[in-house]
Formats: C-alpha cells, structure tokens, sequence
C-alpha cells in the first residue's frame, strides 16, 4: 500500500509541473498561448437594463369618412408629415357620384355645372403628426366605417422589461436605441412612462415602458424592432478591464492575474465598480496603465495541491470538493 501511495504522488506531481510547464510553454510548441496581456485604461462605463421592443405610435388615430362614397382625389403620401386641419383627400357621396357619371355621359359642360354645385367632402388630419397609413386609392368606393388613414402624433419605442429589471427603471432615464434595420445608427431617448399594467407571454411577465427619441430619425417606421438600452448608472473616466480578466477565488473574492516577477501570472485582489457587457470597473487594485493578463488555460491542481489556480480557479456554478477516496466523505455537489 505504501508503494502505491508512493507511485501516486509521483504521478501526480508529473502532471502538475506538466500543467504548469504547458502554461509556461505553451506558445512555443506550437499551441496557442495560455494568456494574453492587456492594459487597465479610462473609459466610460455604463450599467443598463437592457430589453427589446418595437417603434410605436405615441398616440394612434385612425380617419374614417362621415359617409359612404367614393375618394375623388389623394393629397398626400404615407409618411407625410401635416399639421392639423389639413385636408388629405376629398371624396363624393354615394348619390354625388352617382350624379356626376351621369353628367360625364352628357358631356364636360353638364359635368362641370354639377361639380360646381354639387361640392366633395373632405376628409380632415384630425391632429398634428405623421400619415403612418394610407388605406385607398383614387376611384374606391368606401363605407361609413371604412379606415382611410392612420396618424400619429409622435412616434416611440415601447420596450418590453423583464419585471425582475423594472424597479432599476425611472422616468427621466438616459435611453439608448439601436434599430435592427439601422444597426450603426443609435438614437438617444429618455424614459417617458412606465405602464402599470404587466403582460405574460409563456410565463414570463413584462412591462411596457415608453421611451421617447430625443429626435426622430426620418427612417423611424411603425414596428421595426428595436433593442434598447435603459442607463441606470454611468461613469466617465473609470478604470477598465475586460470581463474575462476578473475571476473570483474560493471565497468569492474578485481578483485580476498579473505578470509576476518570475514570469507566472500572479493573483491579484480587486475591488469592482459597474459593469456593462464586456467591461467591469476596477475601483480598488489596479491603476491606469497597469498590465493584465487574461488566461486562456487553466491549470486546476489536485486536491490539497500548491498552485495559484491560473486562470481564475473555479467559477460560480463549478464543482467544489468532490470524493475523498474509496471509503471517504459525501461527494462534492455543485454550488
């Protein structure tokens, strides 16, 4: 037995000065290199919520004609910009236009003398904004309740917000909004309202919170999708780090690895600030400037094993501990 324990320790001491050498080494046998270097710089650093959505009408209005008849003339295109009182179209009535194609039989002098008498309708922007939606053509026959035109007064993006990230939200808040169909071009807004009422869609409940441009882009349209950033915090000249060069010790502590006197990355205890996406504040720990290192392996040592965990040693959620021989403790379980 005493031989075998022997033989064990052996081999496990292999493979840890393998590990270790292969980190060291690892670029020279023709392998990637086990870490990259980079550098703490000052940067603006923003924390969001972050949820899609789509363009919307701040306010819709839908235009229909006081009477059945025909539209006789058109004014205006979908996406025009009117004021309110603006005549958009003009239509006859039914008995109007009955008039009138008996009258076109007889010759342009009795038309005219019936298109003098016998005046159109016209058909009125009730509000200030943008055709959003022209529903006919010249010559269609429409009834009383027909939609002719939709408006709006303003547009917006309603973004859906998971209801564990609705209390970050406020009005007032700084917004930013990408549209997919315009991706290099983000437009500012700010919080306008949040709805009180939620919605479930498959289990998953979400409130409408209204986000105003602070100016609207002429290639804003009607239900393009957008993905919107709501900022609850940002910072200016912060140090920055990327994401992937802040782990976490055993205990829970953040740490950074730096180049160590000897070559080996060395830990290093940090204090983090906001977080945004791809880059974490260092608030305590590093100074503008200071080098990084970001470890592309890991060398995770036996049990009990000397070794500064390259790499981070283990993450949230990976396993802790684990069997202590054939007749030992409980296994591990995962955090």
């Amino acid at each position: 037995m005493k031989l075998r324990w022997t033989w064990m320790a052996i081999a496990a001491s292999v493979l840890a000065g393998g590990g270790i050498w292969h980190l060291r080494h690892g670029k020279s046998s023709g392998q990637e290199p086990s870490s990259r270097t980079v550098v703490a710089s000052l940067g603006r650093v923003e924390e969001a919520v972050e949820a899609t959505g789509e363009v919307s009408p701040l306010n819709r209005v839908e235009i229909k004609p006081p009477i059945a008849g025909r539209i006789e003339k058109l004014l205006i295109e979908e996406g025009s910009a009117v004021e309110a009182g603006r005549i958009l179209a003009w239509m006859s009535s039914s008995d109007r236009a009955a008039i009138l194609d008996a009258a076109r039989a007889k010759g342009p002098e009795e038309l005219k003398r019936w298109e003098d008498s016998y005046k159109p309708t016209p058909i009125v922007a009730p509000l200030s904004g943008v055709v959003i939606l022209r529903n006919v053509v010249i010559g269609q026959t429409v009834d009383a309740g027909a939609v002719l035109f939709a408006m709006a007064d303003k547009l917006i993006v309603l973004a859906h917000v998971d209801e564990a990230d609705i209390g970050r939200v406020k009005v007032g808040m700084r917004a930013s909004i990408n549209l997919d169909a315009f991706p290099d071009h983000p437009i500012d807004g700010r919080v306008s309202s949040i709805l009180h009422e939620g919605k479930n869609v498959s289990n998953v409940i979400t409130y409408g919170v209204k986000v105003e441009p602070r100016s609207v882009p002429a290639f804003f349209r009607s239900q393009m999708t957008a993905n919107v950033r709501l900022i609850v915090r940002a910072k200016d000249q912060a140090i920055l780090v990327p994401t992937a060069a802040v782990s976490e010790d055993r205990s829970g502590e953040r740490r950074v690895f730096v180049p160590g006197p000897d070559g080996e990355p060395k830990p290093m205890p940090v204090k983090t600030g906001l977080e945004s996406g791809d880059s974490v504040e260092i608030v305590e720990g590093l100074k503008e400037g200071d080098s990084v290192l970001i470890v592309r392996r890991r060398y995770v040592p036996q049990r009990g094993a000397s070794s500064p965990l390259i790499g981070g040693g283990p993450q949230r959620g990976s396993q802790q501990g684990g069997g202590e021989g054939r007749n030992g403790g409980r296994q591990g379980r995962r955090s």
